[in-house]
């Protein structure tokens, strides 16, 4: 690789931030209040009302939403939870966090979410709970898997941390689920540098889940700080430390101002790879479900045994070109923390073979025609093709 090209690397992901960002972080500065206060507040309610759901709870990830949304919805040890192995390990850890069993199941070989099928594969008789994710962004088909779910008395928690922006059935993402959760990491479409959100329409669920957030605090912290008076500290019972900063939230509040802008340059720019690229023999590229609109989080395609190369080949020809790609979502079962657990009855064929098989290309709000022309000329060059 020449210094030319090292100069000229094309990344995977960058962050739509601004001018606006920066102000909105500098007010709370000069406000003097940064941890969780009015900012998170407003962010909540703004979310809550963007995500067509009655309750929304700001947390200090994606990972930490999670968490509590297991809390709250009471599973514990001894239950078992069915979660995709094709999946960030974080959700299969959250379940290990509280003190349950992960049960990995598999998913659809087109979408790589799962479906009522592969849940029903794994399901034991101490399920009580089903993690479904909206993997990269795409939307699962969540209406067959509650169907499923409710006739067992099964718990749905939709893990839509790459989701926002992304629609089912003409609705937003999470609105259908018992409880969802949400992850503001910079590799997501919206982002508050890190940062999450729990989404429910269950009251009695967010205010615990607003509580343990704060060491289960009997009055909020915001609460004490503008009361005035010295309210007696009580625990009502262990919590976490897994409160958002107004800082944060500040961010958050200009990134869902923008948030129809950026998907739309997302989906453009994913309209640009699947014209350039959907003639290419052996590789497949991840599209739009028959039942929903993905905020392509991510542009990944999976690459056949038809093509010229394999993955990790196409992966290196791309990185010769100062092209940052990078490989699909990983397989938890096959990870050593979860070497040993459980599959139910479920085959992890599809699993195993999207996490072979697929890589994720450069997308992000500043990939210009420049940068796409030379992704997409690098990959026809791996195939054998030149334009």
């Amino acid at each position: 690789m020449t210094a030319e090209t090292v100069l000229a690397c094309i990344n995977v992901m960058e962050p739509w931030i601004g001018e606006d960002e920066t102000r909105a972080v500098a007010e709370v500065l000069a406000s003097g209040v940064l941890t969780q206060g009015p900012k998170v507040k407003a962010f909540e309610a703004r979310f809550s009302a963007l995500q067509e759901v009655r309750h929304a709870v700001a947390t200090s990830s994606g990972t930490s939403a999670l968490h509590l949304a297991l809390v709250v919805a009471g599973i514990g040890p001894g239950d078992d939870v069915v979660v995709p192995s094709l999946a960030l390990i974080a959700t299969a850890n959250a379940v290990t966090y509280v003190g349950a069993r992960p049960v990995f199941c598999d998913v659809d070989p087109v979408t790589g979410t799962v479906t009522a099928a592969s849940v029903r594969a794994a399901l034991t008789l101490d399920t009580r709970a089903v993690i479904v994710v909206d993997q990269a962004g795409i939307p699962v088909d969540l209406d067959p898997v509650r169907e499923l779910c409710e006739r067992h008395e099964i718990i749905v928690i939709e893990d839509a941390g790459c989701a926002v922006g992304s629609a089912y059935k003409g609705r937003p993402v999470g609105a259908g689920a018992d409880v969802a959760v949400w992850s503001f990491h910079p590799d997501n479409v919206l982002t508050t540098g890190e940062g999450g959100m729990l989404t429910t329409h269950r009251a009695d669920w967010a205010a615990r889940a607003r509580s343990l957030r704060c060491h289960s605090l009997n009055v909020p912290v915001a609460d004490r700080r503008g009361s005035g008076v010295c309210t007696p500290e009580v625990y009502v019972e262990v919590g976490f430390d897994y409160q958002m900063t107004d800082l944060q939230a500040a961010i958050g509040m200009v990134q869902l101002g923008r948030l129809g802008q950026i998907v739309a340059r997302r989906r453009e720019i994913a309209a640009r790879y699947a014209a350039g690229l959907s003639a290419l023999a052996g590789l497949r590229l991840v599209a739009d479900p028959p039942y929903g609109a993905t905020n392509f989080q991510s542009f990944w395609l999976e690459v056949l045994p038809g093509f010229a190369t394999d993955r990790d080949g196409l992966l290196g020809r791309l990185a010769d070109a100062g092209i940052s790609a990078h490989r699909g979502a990983v397989a938890a079962h096959r990870q050593p923390a979860y070497r040993w657990r459980d599959t139910g009855n479920a085959g992890l064929q599809a699993t195993e073979r999207l996490a072979d098989r697929t890589l994720v290309l450069p997308l992000f709000h500043r990939l210009d025609n420049v940068g796409l022309n030379r992704v997409m000329n690098s990959i026809r060059a791996a195939a054998g093709v030149h334009r």
